[in-house]
């Protein structure tokens, strides 16, 4: 039902459904981002709670609606290669493979968002690990908005479109409703660290919805694109936003969610995550 409405609404057209995604994540970036408006001082334990959920509702999708359909679309769409049962996931796993790479050497190259909580780059960031002025907002600002913050919506804006691309709108609708759930937590911690370094919290918060929208929106389009035009390309690009996904839970929420006694919160918080996502693909797909 809510898969027939959708496309009722918007039409069945993958672009401009990719479009509507990426606009819906984006807001949900900003609603989350608008928080700190009303909710001036949440706990640690409530934010790591809040991220680890997150963390669980990404984990599950990059695997339901991205890696396992990435091989199945390889059957149709690379049938050479989906012949060998032992080749079937190799396009999917190239994929990956080259998420984790991309994404592993941005953090090496830009200032690590780890810098945004702690204060510190970490040692396998840039090789050093020097304490940063990050007390002055226009250093804050500029990790913030340009290097961490937008790095890291790469993979989500481009798994949307991706999954648009594929053509599964009920897969897609739940990956795009997965990343809009996370995006809400994930959009109030960076908020909280931004306050915290300085910068104006109305300000931030009109700023960090247009940021989320001038990289996820494009992205999401781009993805959606790219998968149609060049359908083979489907499994891999499936894999390379999983991938991504998979790196950024692995090393930045799910540490940070384990560095200020939270732990428990922390995890519960991650296999609640998962229970919802898996209830999301089922009920959507």
């Amino acid at each position: 039902m809510v898969t027939g409405l959708f496309v009722d609404l918007v039409g069945e057209n993958r672009l401009v459904q990719a479009l509507i995604g990426g606009v819906v994540i984006a807001a949900l970036n900003l609603f989350g981002a608008s928080l700190v408006l009303v909710w001036r001082d949440p706990s640690e334990r409530a934010l790591d709670g809040a991220l680890g959920f997150a963390a669980g509702v990404m984990m599950a999708a990059a695997f339901t609606s991205l890696i396992v359909p990435g091989i199945d679309a390889t059957e149709i769409l690379v049938p050479g290669v989906a012949a060998d049962g032992l080749l079937r996931p190799l396009p999917v796993l190239i994929g990956i493979a080259l998420g984790v790479l991309v994404l592993d050497r941005g953090d090496a190259l830009v200032p690590h968002a780890h810098i945004l909580l702690t204060g510190r780059k970490r040692a396998d960031a840039a090789g050093q690990s020097e304490q940063l002025p990050i007390d002055d907002p226009r250093v804050a600002s500029v990790v913030l908005f340009i290097l961490a913050i937008t790095l890291h919506n790469i993979p989500e804006g481009l798994a949307v479109g991706v999954g648009f691309g594929s053509g599964d709108v009920g897969a897609a609708l739940a990956l795009m409703l997965a990343i809009g759930i996370q995006n809400i937590p994930e959009g109030l911690a960076v908020s909280i660290a931004a306050i915290n370094a300085g910068l104006d919290r109305r300000l931030y918060a009109a700023v960090a919805g247009i940021r989320a929208g001038v990289v996820e929106i494009p992205l999401a389009v781009l993805g959606a694109l790219a998968v149609t035009v060049v359908a083979p390309l489907l499994p891999y690009a499936m894999g390379f936003a999983a991938g991504a996904m998979l790196f950024v839970i692995s090393d930045e929420i799910v540490p940070e969610t384990h560095t200020r006694g939270n732990e428990r919160v922390a995890t519960l918080g991650t296999m609640a995550g998962v229970l919802v996502m898996l209830y999301l693909d089922v009920a959507l797909g």
